[in-house]
């Protein structure tokens, strides 16, 4: 079976332009219970975008992954009852309030566990894999090695993102204050308007520029640079890795087709002839040629020794 390529979609007419750039699976939902989303699609429309997402060929898994508060339970079974009338392939969730919800109101439907910054170890996968979760979203601060085991030491899908910004810190409340106490150094705050965004910037690194990405939910600080994993992916798909994400946030539309029909091209090639891959620099170009210059393409933690 062909790795899955999984990238958020804020609209139905999103998701008809990611499926046909290459994706074999969107992420959408409510932003009441789905955070940071590139838009917001209502429980009442959920049938609709399920559908068409099923209909293109695509699986559809829907957005429970916020930091929920109590007044905000309530809401979450029809939420969940929604997402499974309307066919959906899965529910993302960190909150173990989701998974208890899901028993009554949506009993059956895959679960994967995506605690982001916290996924780091097989046995906390297996704990939930006992209790019905399918996949683990894995943190982006895992090397190679340490994805590679975590697949090996399993019985779930593993889950990797591949491409784009990672969130570093993230509060319910607008607490950039916080942040810049959290650094213990100093830092700024710039806005450059409405066409490039808010920015932190700390004083020992004044050339690197931190997202700052507001919403209902809180702020959340983005990294100063972008996962680019694309040459890189016949290791994750030697590994067995089940699904790749594309974290579309902050980018323009154009940008990430680019990147799905990129990492399309190389994952089709892998799976037609693993031993004859060979990794083809043209793949590149469209992202590079839309890449923001004050950013970096990197390969993240994917290489990088942990010292413990």
């Amino acid at each position: 079976m062909t790795t899955e390529l999984l990238i958020s979609a804020g609209s139905i007419a999103q998701i008809k332009v990611y499926a046909e750039a290459g994706a074999s699976a969107v992420l959408i939902g409510d932003s009441r219970f789905g955070a940071r989303l590139p838009g917001s699609i209502a429980e009442a429309d959920l049938m609709d975008a399920v559908a068409c997402a099923h209909a293109l060929g695509v699986k559809a898994y829907i957005a429970a992954g916020k930091l929920l508060r109590n007044h905000e339970l309530s809401g979450l079974p029809d939420y969940l009852h929604a997402a499974a009338a309307a066919g959906a392939d899965g529910v993302t969730f960190g909150d173990p309030a989701v998974w208890m919800a899901a028993r009554d109101a949506a009993p059956g439907i895959a679960l994967h566990w995506n605690v982001e910054m916290t996924g780091t170890n097989s046995a906390a996968a297996a704990f939930w894999a006992k209790r019905g979760v399918t996949r683990a979203v894995l943190a982006r601060e895992l090397n190679g090695e340490e994805i590679a085991d975590f697949k090996r030491s399993g019985s779930i899908e593993v889950q990797v993102q591949v491409h784009g910004m990672t969130n570093i810190y993230h509060s319910q409340r607008n607490l950039l204050q916080s942040y810049m106490d959290y650094l213990g150094r100093e830092a700024s705050l710039v806005d450059l308007g409405p066409s490039e965004g808010r920015f932190l910037i700390e004083a020992e690194r004044p050339d690197e520029r931190l997202p700052v990405y507001e919403d209902a939910d809180g702020t959340h600080v983005m990294s100063a640079d972008d996962i680019c994993l694309l040459e890189a992916l016949p290791e994750l798909l030697e590994a067995g890795i089940d699904s790749f994400y594309i974290e579309p946030l902050l980018k323009s539309e154009a940008y990430n087709i680019a990147v799905l029909r990129s990492y399309r091209h190389a994952i089709d090639a892998w799976h037609r002839d693993p031993a004859a891959y060979e990794f083809d620099e043209e793949w590149l170009e469209p992202i590079r040629a839309l890449q923001d210059p004050g950013r970096e393409l990197s390969f993240g933690f994917l290489y990088k020794e942990q010292v413990y």
